[in-house]
């Protein structure tokens, strides 16, 4: 098989890294892939959908696996489908469950989707009026795309003006952010459930945990993540069944009611409370940085569950029975303002952990940082003590510039 995977992040890499352990696979392209990525397959410097089709044919690529969302919600699988090619991933018309927090948060209501309650404004000057009826904290959401960093937890009522005045009129994420979404805050802990669609049912993988908040204890800033580990330790088989029960249920019913099945990816952004498990967002792909751990304890081939899913067989899911934690390094100043073009030393001294470079870029032999999460390092062990020792032993001789991570990964 000869394969392309769109995107140029941690995700793509680990997608990249179980591929190439099935030898069935004879060539990887990735669209455009970073410094990591050229070490699996080959890098192509196309991003444009219609110049990725064209690659796609001439190529004769067997399977496109889809990374990140943007292509997603412009379309890229409806084209790629329409020329007749294999493609994994949602078209246009279900990638906008996550592409619009406002679509989603009104499918969710229609079909009874347990999720946090929620109002969603077009307007500043009612959005400002609302905030002044609420109670705090409030969660405010940027409707739109903006890479993960789109969600304030507003602690007062001057903030909740500042937030929704800098998403709709200042427009900080764009077009992203003329409409809000304004909802409940929930108490409780945050879980990643990835699945996969064969476009008759929805196979979920085992729960992953994603460290969101920029600093040590869950403070600062949202990211995109700055480290994740699987399985989730808080996550019962109680909290399962009320999942599958009162949030993947429903969905999968929305879902068929709408003519919105599809063969690809779908997370769940769940925050589970006391009172049992919400649903907080859908991405129409896998996450990242839960992909890196999740690719390390999947015991299937990753092509068997892609291919059978576009076929719509059966999936059985089967997983190590080990914990995996992932630490991402990123540049100092992120998720605001970085620089970057520093080296990175040191990857040859990592010994027991695997190195995903994202935000990085290689030039005359040598690796420099190229974005604000710059590398990931995953390991695997018994217990997540051990996988933590590892990641965080490895971590010590990597070195560039300004270089920062978190130091709790996987303590809680």
């Amino acid at each position: 098989m000869r394969v392309l995977i769109i995107g140029n992040g941690g995700r793509e890499a680990a997608f990249g890294k179980k591929l190439a352990q099935d030898k069935r696979i004879t060539e990887i392209f990735f669209a455009k892939g970073n410094a990591a990525t050229e070490n699996i397959g080959t890098n192509i410097y196309i991003t444009e959908i219609s110049e990725l089709l064209h690659f796609a044919k001439r190529e004769a690529i067997d399977l496109t696996i889809v990374g990140p969302e943007a292509p997603l919600v412009d379309g890229i699988v409806d084209e790629f489908k329409k020329a007749g090619l294999r493609i994994f991933g949602p078209e246009k018309k279900v990638a906008k469950l996550e592409g619009s927090k406002a679509y989603a948060k009104n499918f969710m209501k229609e079909f009874g989707v347990k999720t946090a309650r929620s109002m969603v404004f077009n307007s500043f000057v009612e959005a400002k009026e609302y905030l002044q009826k609420e109670s705090y904290p409030l969660v405010i959401k940027a409707s739109g795309l903006a890479q993960g960093k789109g969600v304030v937890i507003a602690e007062d009522f001057d903030e909740a003006l500042k937030t929704i005045h800098d998403f709709m009129i200042e427009k900080i994420y764009g077009d992203a952010g003329i409409q809000v979404v304004i909802e409940e805050f929930l108490k409780g802990f945050e879980v990643s459930i990835i699945a996969v669609s064969n476009g008759k049912d929805i196979f979920p993988m085992i729960s992953a945990k994603d460290y969101k908040k920029v600093g040590n204890g869950g403070i600062g800033a949202n990211t995109g993540g700055m480290g994740s580990l699987a399985p989730s330790p808080d996550f019962t088989l109680i909290h399962n069944r009320d999942f599958l029960d009162n949030i993947l249920k429903p969905t999968l019913e929305g879902l068929k009611d709408n003519y919105l099945m599809f063969t690809g990816f779908m997370f769940f952004g769940l925050l589970v409370t006391e009172n049992g498990c919400h649903l907080l967002e859908y991405n129409m792909r896998s996450g990242d940085p839960e992909t890196q751990v999740l690719m390390e304890l999947l015991d299937n081939e990753l092509a068997d569950v892609i291919e059978d899913c576009i076929d719509g067989r059966e999936i059985n899911l089967k997983f190590k029975d080990e914990k995996a934690v992932c630490l991402v390094l990123a540049s100092g100043g992120y998720p605001g303002h970085y620089e970057t073009g520093y080296e990175i030393t040191g990857l040859e001294k990592v010994q027991h952990s695997s190195v995903f470079l994202s935000g990085a870029t290689n030039k005359a032999g040598k690796n420099f940082t190229a974005g604000g999460r710059v590398l990931n390092i995953i390991a695997t062990g018994k217990t997540f003590d051990e996988a933590r020792e590892k990641v965080y032993a490895d971590a010590l001789p990597v070195k560039f510039d300004y270089a920062f991570y978190r130091n709790d990964i996987a303590k809680f």
